[in-house]
């Protein structure tokens, strides 16, 4: 009797943390299936002269490297640490009262933080990025929120188009980065690591064109322009200006 009474303590124990437990709540997207770049090496046609300047929801939260978000001294959503995080400045992206983060773990979660429920997950990193030992897939680069969908990029080899109401993801395709990404009407030009500019199809992850890039940084677009440091490049068809 005190062998089936201690089994059922930690039944009960096992069921009152997972009720609490940040990670194993709400609907998760596994590691997605490998889709290799398709580079179609045409030109881009619809793009605008500039990019109006995104007006950003207030967010009030922090995100530390241990991928724990509070909103002042109250946590709302606590998820696991990793040894191997890269050095690096995350922050929350709000949108219709949901705070969306992108954690060291390789993972973007969507949390509801009055109630602190977990709403979803997605692992955004390939399945070859979790073998051969401890794999660094942070998600650095900032999220973007728009027309209902996350645009999310990390450093496990991962460029993903998420469904921001139930996490599915729409497409992933093999650019991992460091480095913030643009959305230029319906195209995404996002750094690799492999020190590639690459102009994405936001409708099926497909790729216009890539261009090598001598010294990567932030990326800006203005007067049909894109900039990286010092060296302008057409976003049409991705040659260099000189």
């Amino acid at each position: 009797m005190n062998k089936i009474a201690k089994i059922c303590c930690c039944l009960l124990l096992l069921c009152g943390c997972a009720e609490h437990d940040p990670i194993l709540p709400g609907e998760r997207t596994p590691i997605f299936d490998s889709q290799k770049i398709n580079l179609l090496n045409t030109d881009i046609n619809d793009l605008p002269e500039n990019i109006a300047t995104a007006t950003l929801e207030d967010c009030p939260y922090t995100q530390d490297s241990s991928n724990v978000i509070r909103s002042g001294d109250r946590k709302i959503f606590s998820g696991f640490p990793t040894n191997n995080a890269v050095a690096s400045q995350q922050t929350p992206v709000c949108k219709n009262g949901y705070v969306y983060a992108g954690l060291t773990t390789g993972e973007v979660v969507k949390v509801a933080p009055k109630s602190r429920k977990i709403i979803w997950i997605a692992d955004v990193f390939k399945s070859s990025n979790m073998t051969g030992g401890a794999s660094i897939v942070d998600i650095i680069a900032p999220l973007v929120v728009e027309n209902n969908y996350v645009y999310a990029a990390g450093l496990g080899d991962a460029f993903c188009k998420i469904n921001a109401t139930s996490g599915e993801k729409k497409w992933c395709v093999e650019i991992g980065t460091a480095f913030p990404f643009l959305l230029v009407n319906k195209t995404a030009f996002i750094i690799g690591t492999d020190n590639y500019l690459y102009a994405v199809r936001l409708s099926d992850g497909s790729v216009y064109w890539r261009t090598k890039i001598e010294k990567p940084t932030d990326i800006k677009y203005k007067n049909k322009t894109l900039i990286i440091g010092k060296t302008k490049i057409n976003p049409v068809n991705g040659e260099i200006i000189k």
